[in-house]
């Protein structure tokens, strides 16, 4: 009863000191000049009163015999508590790396968006380790298990073969994620489109990969997805995207002065990057229409996307305000003096002869096969 009654107090003691450890990490004048005294915290509080009183009872219990259970339960606990400890203190000094990563901007935020993947899945390895070995020394304290170590060596290869034809897949999986982290195809905060979807890497881990959509939803694939099947990706290199707009007009279209409109526009939207612009004329429909190309960059696909918008917008309400006369329309002409009766409120009679107005494609092939006289 006495050894029980020590092993308490020592408990509570070991409890009190982390209490007070933590206290002091959470106060404002090491928490204000230690950026890991707050990852600590949060997350090694638990892992260390289970560490500490596991530990204490372990070093003040008198235990009876060699073979006593409550000794035998305590160092199972104190193996399990430490590793808990371990990955949750190697995850809290990493932590403070990938905020600070996260925070990085302009040219080098590709490279540190790099080393953010990397450490994310490295450490994700590491504790997958750590528990693995923290599970083979949890049974190597059975002497069952210590004398079956050497025929349990000696079955491994075995085992190992059999192991690795029925996890196959599971396997190729874990290669073709680190095949992706280190050679660096693809990286957190991407922007990608997979399957005609156009989002970011949001995780990546070593099984699957998250993807968000512009609309906020989630597409979950499997790493060997990205190995096995093409896919874009507009941050490979660069953040910096070149958007277009294409719009459709009348041949009196006066390009020159959409030209200098835009270019005015451009100029003073905030989400150009002062590099990249132009206005072209790329080609003539089959239905008579001229096609206009917009290019403007931006420094990313999101600001590419809305100055793209913003710029139609800026184009299309120039055009139907000052040159409504270059609306898109269909031209239907008759040879010589003939021409295509019209119909009522839908053509008239343009100064350069024929006949300018909107037309249906059966009024069309009508008049074309049967022209009447004025």
């Amino acid at each position: 009863m006495r050894n029980w009654i020590v092993v308490m107090v020592a408990v509570a003691i070991a409890i009190a000191s982390v209490e007070v450890i933590r206290r002091v990490l959470r106060s404002h004048m090491v928490g204000a000049r230690w950026a890991l005294a707050r990852p600590l915290v949060q997350r090694c509080t638990w892992p260390g009163f289970a560490f500490a009183a596991v530990a204490a009872a372990r070093a003040w219990y008198t235990p009876e015999g060699d073979e006593d259970p409550v000794a035998r339960v305590l160092g199972l606990a104190m193996i399990a508590f430490v590793t808990w400890l371990v990955i949750q203190a190697a995850y809290a000094i990493t932590d403070v790396v990938l905020d600070r990563l996260g925070n990085v901007e302009g040219e080098a935020n590709r490279r540190a968006r790099r080393i953010r993947t990397q450490i994310g899945l490295v450490r994700r390895v590491a504790a997958a380790v750590v528990v693995v070995i923290a599970l083979g020394a949890m049974l190597f304290t059975f002497p069952a298990v210590r004398a079956l170590g050497a025929g349990l060596l000696a079955s491994a290869g075995i085992a190992g073969v059999v192991v690795g034809v029925a996890a196959q897949p599971t396997l190729g999986n874990m290669l073709a994620g680190l095949q992706l982290v280190f050679s660096d195809a693809i990286r957190l905060d991407d922007v990608v489109v997979v399957r005609g979807e156009w989002g970011r890497i949001e995780e990546l881990t070593l099984t699957y990969v998250v993807v968000r959509s512009w609309d906020e939803r989630r597409l979950v694939l499997p790493v060997s997805y990205f190995t096995q099947n093409p896919f874009e990706n507009w941050t490979r290199h660069s953040s910096r995207v070149i958007g277009h707009v294409m719009l459709y007009v009348d041949w009196g279209v006066p390009v020159e002065e959409l030209r200098t409109a835009l270019y005015g526009f451009l100029r003073e939207h905030p989400l150009w990057d002062q590099k990249d612009w132009t206005l072209q004329v790329t080609d003539v429909t089959p239905d008579g229409l001229v096609q206009l190309r917009a290019l403007m960059s931006a420094a990313d696909s999101a600001s590419a996307w809305d100055l793209k918008c913003d710029a139609r917008e800026f184009l299309v309400k120039l055009i139907r305000e000052r040159y409504p006369e270059s609306l898109p329309r269909l031209r239907i002409a008759g040879a010589g003096d003939r021409r295509p009766a019209e119909p009522s409120g839908l053509a008239w009679s343009s100064p350069a002869g024929g006949t300018l107005g909107y037309a249906d494609s059966e009024y069309a092939r009508g008049a074309a096969a049967d022209p009447r006289e004025d």
